[in-house]
């Protein structure tokens, strides 16, 4: 058995996990699915529409869930369309058994949030999305939602990860200034330390653009073709008026860039918390992991900005140039991974300002 230290884990304790059969993938690791503190989630062989999002509960498997609710099955193994609106469960090609202190969390991969695909993973007996508990040992799923463009997706595609804990390690607000006192998290003279780090909306604009909004009616995409995609096909260009505000359409989905430039150092992990209704009726980030050296000098950065992936609930709301959006929170690492996020793990977002997905151009 690997011996774990508290925190997440890093990319060698991951493939250790593996060959110890914690981590249980039903074909090899691909050569850049193990990232520097969590592990890519492969698309199996089959998908399945279903009438509903579920969360099995206690006492019930995923597989009894999709009897009652599943609608046809899908085969992945030559590529599918997932469409707008629908609801799909996909097996993944990773299973688990993991030792009873070691937990697991899920988050949608940064290309997959960018493109506006909510997905979430689910286990067997699960009463949360993206939690995995310790100890826990079967398959997992990812509830796939597509919401603004259709994507093509197959065996093999990559749409969420997964991250391994052992221990509470996440920062307190106390630690938290102690870490940014000795290397800066944001590049902000006095931020807010409540619950994470205050990350706030930029809208005074990146040579005059505050951000895009999504076009509606589109064409596909295929979630493993980056660089492929006509940006101007796929997004409305928002351009700054001088008014430092940005009024959110209810159901439009939008990409924006946080006003703090973000560091994570090499020792640390970091994840945009789950939105706050009280900081306003939308949802920001569906993607939330940052990896070691995001945006670090150790890593070839000097700050970038977290890309805001932005939808307004169910009224009209007002953002305003330098409100808070957001919170990031900040865990130890178990050991220092070899590669840091940055050119040396082969990231597509290091140096990133506002930025869309990988697969526009």
């Amino acid at each position: 058995m690997v011996k774990l230290e508290d925190g997440i884990q890093s990319a060698e304790a991951i493939v250790a996990l593996a060959a110890a059969g914690v981590i249980r993938p039903a074909a090899p690791f691909a050569d850049d699915q193990v990232q520097p503190a969590s592990l890519d989630l492969r698309l199996g062989a089959r998908a399945w529409r279903v009438r509903a999002s579920f969360l099995p509960g206690r006492t019930r498997d995923v597989a009894a869930c999709l009897d009652k609710l599943k609608l046809h099955e899908i085969d992945l193994r030559q590529g599918a369309v997932l469409e707008t609106g629908c609801v799909y469960i996909a097996e993944l090609q990773e299973g688990l058994a993991l030792p009873p202190d070691l937990a697991a969390s899920a988050n949608p991969k940064s290309s997959t949030g960018r493109i506006d695909v909510f997905t979430r993973v689910i286990t067997d007996q699960a009463r949360e999305f993206d939690m995995v508990e310790a100890g826990y040992a079967g398959p997992l799923f990812a509830e796939i939602s597509p919401r603004t463009f259709p994507v093509l997706v197959r065996t093999g595609s990559r749409l969420s990860q997964l991250r391994f804990r052992r221990g509470a390690v996440r920062l307190d607000d106390a630690a938290l200034a102690r870490l940014h006192a000795a290397t800066p998290l944001v590049d902000c003279a006095d931020p807010s330390f409540q619950g994470g780090v205050a990350v706030s909306v930029d809208l005074s604009g990146f040579d005059g653009l505050i951000g895009y909004r999504a076009k509606r009616h589109t064409g596909l995409v295929d979630v493993d073709r980056p660089r492929s995609y006509p940006a101007s096909e796929f997004w409305e260009p928002l351009r700054a008026d001088g008014s430092g505000t940005l009024i959110l359409d209810p159901g439009q989905f939008y990409i924006l860039a946080s006003k703090e430039a973000v560091q994570v150092p090499p020792d640390f992990a970091a994840e945009m918390v789950p939105f706050d209704p009280l900081v306003g009726e939308f949802r920001v980030h569906y993607a939330g992991f940052f990896d070691p050296g995001f945006g670090h000098a150790e890593a070839g950065g000097t700050g970038a900005r977290a890309v805001l992936e932005v939808r307004s609930r169910d009224v009209p709301f007002m953002l305003e140039d330098g409100q808070i959006v957001g919170r990031l929170v900040y865990e130890r690492m178990a050991q220092r991974p070899a590669a840091l996020y940055g050119s040396a793990a082969g990231s597509n977002y290091q140096a990133q300002g506002l930025k869309l997905s990988k697969h526009f151009v």
